[in-house]
């Protein structure tokens, strides 16, 4: 908890030198060190509670539903027929509380290699992990890439639900990450992953959407506002097999009946379309 200094955590990661963002802690939950990486949880004063991994903030309860949301429903509702998922990563169960809620979901698996990340937000973050209970869930701890190894042809959409690219997640952006989504998906499927922020990770956001093309023929990249986000933004590059394909143009969309009842509070079909609608500087680089 080298982080927290006179009562607030301060988030330090050489991946934004020269810039934090500080939370006031009012209690410290759970820290543990994992196989994989540092956890801690607290609850701080005006964010609700807080999940860090190796230092780097994950989620807040003030506004993880902006991100679990945009990565889960700009792929499934991209996708005519989204019966079968894969989550990879999501330890918070976030993403699978999400994708629960997607009525043409039939199944969904996820893998998560850091058992303790799943341990401790079933203790701390109820209001995510309940995800975890859908009957529809099969919950594996293990390794993302060796799960989709001996797993071919099987999904019609992928989400990877990753921390940042130093520790265990490091290797969920590379060009032979993209080759395994690939395989492990059925024709016409779609993969969402985070993919960083345009003001501080702009170079990595291009190599990573660059190791993508290698393998998928439409590849976009989507924003989300996420305070507590490093520059209060996150990026999901959203990308499909089939070549020409609209994934600003949700295929499925909410009534407003459903909206209420699933408690969407921020994604809407026009919240999609927008959030692929890009600034002249990220435009002319993630796409010249």
């Amino acid at each position: 908890m080298n982080q927290i200094r006179n009562g607030w955590f301060s988030e330090l990661s050489e991946l934004w030198p020269g810039q934090c963002l500080s939370l006031k802690v009012k209690e410290v939950l759970y820290n543990e060190k994992s196989e994989y990486q540092d956890v801690l949880v607290f609850e701080s004063t005006n964010n609700g509670t807080v999940l860090v991994l190796d230092g780097i903030i994950q989620c807040t309860q003030k506004d993880e539903f902006s991100y679990q949301e945009m990565i889960t429903f700009l792929p499934l509702c991209s996708h005519p027929k989204p019966e079968k998922v894969l989550i990879v990563g999501g330890g918070d169960g976030g993403v699978a509380r999400e994708v629960n809620k997607h009525p043409l979901v039939k199944e969904f698996v996820q893998v998560e290699i850091d058992e303790k990340v799943i341990t401790a937000s079933k203790k701390h973050l109820p209001f995510m992990s309940k995800g975890f209970s859908s009957s529809k869930l099969t919950l594996k701890v293990c390794d993302g890439f060796e799960y989709m190894k001996k797993h071919k042809n099987e999904f019609d959409v992928i989400i990877t639900d990753s921390s940042d690219p130093i520790g265990p997640a490091v290797n969920l952006f590379t060009e032979s990450y993209f080759r395994l989504l690939k395989e492990a998906l059925k024709p016409n499927g779609i993969i969402c992953s985070q993919s960083g922020t345009v003001w501080t990770d702009l170079d990595h956001v291009k190599q990573t959407l660059d190791n993508c093309r290698k393998h998928f023929k439409s590849v976009k990249y989507a924003g989300s506002s996420v305070p507590s986000y490093p520059n209060g933004q996150i990026g999901y590059l959203v990308a499909s097999l089939e070549e020409n394909v609209d994934l600003t143009k949700p295929k499925f969309k909410f009534t407003g009946s459903q909206i209420e009842e699933l408690e969407l509070r921020y994604y809407n079909e026009d919240v999609h379309a927008a959030s692929f609608v890009l600034p002249n500087f990220v435009r002319k680089e993630l796409f010249k």
